[in-house]
């Protein structure tokens, strides 16, 4: 699979997001990130830039995803009460690079290749848009923390 590689940063500093034009590493092994800043561009040095890695995939609504992003994902499960009944269920997690492979990581299930879930869920494919199995980038980590927060609770 061919894709585009390119790069975003958050800065620390300045609490924002930045697409990436260069990265580069000096002699001591410091990152320095040149990011676009819609004027001339900025230096972000190390710990400061926290560099996020694009997937090469889209969310149900053409979003691109990158490492960090949080996803929301809806899904449909039965209740086997008296009587039984169908419910909705959402979860967030968040895209990481493991083992050689963009996954979704999700509290109590682990890391999900993001690939087979996108394509699972049909937005890889003709199948319609619904509201049950939607798989959608609401934030990331380092804008959206709460996001995250809440599925802790």
């Amino acid at each position: 699979m061919k894709r585009e590689i390119k790069f975003r940063a958050y800065s620390s500093h300045n609490h924002k997001m930045y697409p990436v034009s260069n990265i580069e590493w000096d002699t001591d092994g410091r990152i320095w990130v040149t990011a676009d800043d819609g004027k001339n561009g900025i230096e972000l040095i190390d710990e400061e830039a926290h560099l996020m890695q694009y997937t090469g995939l889209h969310d149900k609504n053409g979003r691109e995803i990158y490492e960090g992003d949080l996803f929301e994902h809806k899904f449909g499960y039965t209740v086997f009460d008296e009587p039984p009944h169908a419910e909705m269920g959402t979860e967030c997690g968040v895209v990481a690079f493991d083992n050689g492979q963009f996954v979704v990581s999700t509290p109590g299930w682990g890391g999900r290749n993001l690939y087979e879930l996108l394509l699972l869920n049909g937005h890889l494919n003709d199948m319609p848009d619904s509201d049950l199995f939607t798989m959608k980038v609401v934030g990331n980590k380092f804008e959206n923390p709460e996001l995250m927060e809440a599925q802790h609770e």
